[in-house]
């Protein structure tokens, strides 16, 4: 059984992992998305924050 400070270590694990994905297969694209990213506003930014942060309380609850 997995207890929830291995399933914490391991969940900020896979975030690295997919953080990671983007920069090591394209650096160019990643660095064009970075760029875009700096042009956008405080509140866009805010928007994506939440949205990504909704879906993943949506997937956490339809996980459990």
């Amino acid at each position: 059984m997995v207890d929830g400070s291995d399933l914490i270590w391991t969940a900020l694990g896979l975030v690295f992992v997919i953080e990671g994905l983007m920069p090591f297969i394209s650096p160019s694209g990643w660095r064009r998305i970075f760029m875009q990213v700096q042009q956008l506003t405080d509140g866009q930014i805010r928007f994506f924050g939440f949205v990504s942060i909704a879906l993943g309380l949506l997937l956490l609850a339809w996980m459990t």
